[in-house]
């Protein structure tokens, strides 16, 4: 999955996507609703690319896991973030078996299965491989491009500026009077 971008802020709902850049934070839009609003740097911003689960092993990232849940429910929606407990748990362990028992939260897996439902009603979610091919013929189509388009080739300026005797031109340099 393509998660690049999108980012989750602590203490509101939601998942956003970072837009731009302020001095003290970043301005993010939310996915649902394409408001955008400023965060600043006090609040806790994760992105999603960052973020993994506990496993048995190595730690697996959220985007591997949401592949996962995308191949086995064929591009659809996953179950219900508010469904019960024990279902939650089952529909986790059928995708990732080998997570750890004793530091993965129901609360976690709701989590990833809100944020996936979110990324599948907005049309966010991305299979790498699709964006990858995506990118690779933009850049060979601008390639042609470039190779057809032959620019005009540019001439240097050789015209000499003209400067009153005893002035010394300073390029760059602006006096303010004081030391």
């Amino acid at each position: 999955m393509n998660l690049e971008g999108i980012i989750s802020i602590g203490g509101m709902p939601g998942l956003y996507k970072a837009v731009g850049q302020m001095k003290n934070g970043v301005i993010a839009e939310s996915l649902s609703d394409k408001k955008r609003t400023p965060v600043y740097s006090h609040q806790q911003i994760s992105s999603l690319e960052d973020i993994s689960m506990f496993t048995t092993g190595d730690n697996k990232a959220i985007s591997d896991i949401m592949k996962s849940i995308y191949e086995k429910e064929k591009g659809g929606a996953c179950i219900d973030h508010k469904a019960d407990e024990k279902e939650i748990i089952a529909y986790f362990a059928s995708i990732l078996p080998d997570y750890d028992k004793e530091r993965v939260h129901p609360s976690n897996m709701r989590k990833l299965f809100n944020w996936y439902n979110i990324l599948h009603k907005t049309e966010n979610l991305k299979l790498k491989e699709l964006s990858d091919k995506k990118e690779e013929k933009t850049k060979t189509s601008s390639d042609e491009k470039a190779k057809t388009h032959t620019p005009k080739q540019h001439k240097p300026d050789t015209a000499k500026v003209a400067v009153s005797k005893g002035v010394k031109k300073t390029t760059g340099v602006r006096k303010t009077g004081t030391a």
